[in-house]
């Protein structure tokens, strides 16, 4: 049998049940070892159900234990910090889902205690993986229409029939809709345009206090080389929305659903004739589970010493924008 990482799941919820623990289950060079929730006794029912060996109530005994070599952390935002510091001071690899943290001073201290501990990070900017959206970045970057002159990425859903019920404390989720669903909008922008943020202003409904986020987020970007974009992202749609699209001199390239992490989506060219409609190119592109493509990534750079486009310097970036739209905003 070909080496495999072997991963520990931190906050085993609804989340990794559907989505984490399958992934590395799935994974060629990955193996689920062991997972951890604030209940023993549902720990262990999970744990004997999946065929997962180790069941734990407790971080420090899930990343203390010698058949842990990684942990994936999907636990709620303001856990994400301690327990990357647990798990890198315990000598394991982390994947930690996004938002790496809840501040910049936060992720920086993640990104030294890993280094300074020899374990690898990954934050889990997942959406960078699509097949489709690299298909994007390609028509984009190709310049065959023309240079980009905007971009934007919208993403909306109903949080109220989400099971998260802290996604509007403050204190817990750092940021509403901005920190859950405006950073995929956000990262997304960033490798699209292969460019970095030069400016954010931000509009934020209703202003975050110390307690409550967010409901609704606008965003409008300015990236280092002139292209101007905005984002927004929502809790209170009646639908879930997601839309990727870059407007070039000639062409606007349009990808919906781009988050989606296993399906077939369309991606489509649509080029201007006379200031009106003209041709439009369409392509069908089929996305494996990013999930999965996520782990067995950062299993084969544990195993093979290579790099990968998830690291903690490119969760940081995101962190500084996102801070940076909080602070204009915050009462």
């Amino acid at each position: 049998m070909p080496p495999r990482v072997r991963y520990g799941i931190i906050g085993f919820g609804e989340f990794a049940g559907r989505a984490i623990g399958p992934a590395i289950m799935s994974s060629a060079n990955s193996s689920l070892v062991a997972l951890q929730k604030r209940s023993l006794a549902s720990a262990r029912e999970i744990a004997a159900r999946t065929g997962v060996p180790h069941a734990f109530d407790s971080v420090g005994a899930l990343v203390n234990h010698p058949d842990v070599d990684a942990v994936f952390i999907c636990s709620a935002n303001s856990a994400h910090h301690p327990e990357t510091l647990a798990a890198a001071a315990a000598g394991k690899h982390v994947i930690v889902e996004k938002p790496m943290s809840l501040t910049v001073a936060e992720a920086k201290e993640m990104i030294a205690a890993c280094d300074r501990h020899g374990v690898r990070l990954m934050v889990g900017h997942m959406v960078r993986l699509s097949p489709a959206v690299e298909r994007v970045r390609e028509l984009v970057g190709s310049g065959a229409y023309g240079p980009v002159v905007f971009a934007r990425a919208d993403f909306s859903y109903n949080a109220r029939l989400s099971g998260r019920a802290w996604l509007f404390d403050t204190r817990v989720a750092g940021g509403g809709p901005l920190y859950d669903i405006g950073i995929h909008c956000l990262d997304t922008l960033r490798y699209v345009l292969d460019d970095e943020v030069a400016s954010v202003k931000a509009h934020l409904d209703p202003r975050p206090t110390d307690a409550t986020t967010e409901t609704s987020a606008l965003l409008s970007l300015q990236f280092s080389r002139g292209t101007p974009a905005s984002s927004f992202c929502t809790y209170a749609s009646p639908v879930r929305i997601r839309m990727l699209e870059v407007m070039c001199r000639d062409a606007i390239v349009s990808l919906p659903d781009f988050t989606a992490p296993a399906e077939t989506l369309t991606v489509t060219v649509l080029k201007g004739s006379g200031g009106l409609p003209g041709d439009v190119m369409t392509e069908r592109v089929d996305i494996p589970n990013l999930y999965s493509r996520e782990v067995t990534l950062f299993s084969d750079a544990i195993l093979n010493g290579t790099g990968h486009p998830l690291d903690g310097a490119n969760g940081l970036q995101n962190m500084r924008v996102l801070e940076d739209a909080l602070r204009q905003c915050s009462t």
